[in-house]
């Protein structure tokens, strides 16, 4: 079943290498989306494909990389977009 959700996390996420570590996640999963940081310094995460993948990395996300430190976590579901690729975006 394909499933699609946007996560925002707040904390210590910018300067990580968090983005990078998401793509790799992603890629790994064959899931589509995008990654950036926010100007108001949360990470932004959107992430469709397969519903399982998408909890995998989902989970792997709230963790984060070994430097993160997360302090809030906000997901919801979205609309599925069908999107072809996961891109790492800039502000």
């Amino acid at each position: 079943m394909k499933k699609a959700i946007r996560i925002f996390i707040t904390g210590s996420v910018q300067g990580v290498t968090f983005r990078d570590y998401v793509k790799q996640h992603a890629d790994e999963k064959n899931l589509a989306g995008h990654v950036r940081n926010l100007e108001d310094g949360r990470l932004e995460i959107f992430l469709e494909g397969d519903g399982e993948a998408v909890d995998q990395v989902a989970a792997i996300c709230r963790r984060g990389p070994q430097h993160a430190q997360i302090r809030d976590v906000q997901e919801k579901e979205e609309k599925y977009q069908d999107l072809k690729e996961f891109k790492i975006l800039r502000f």
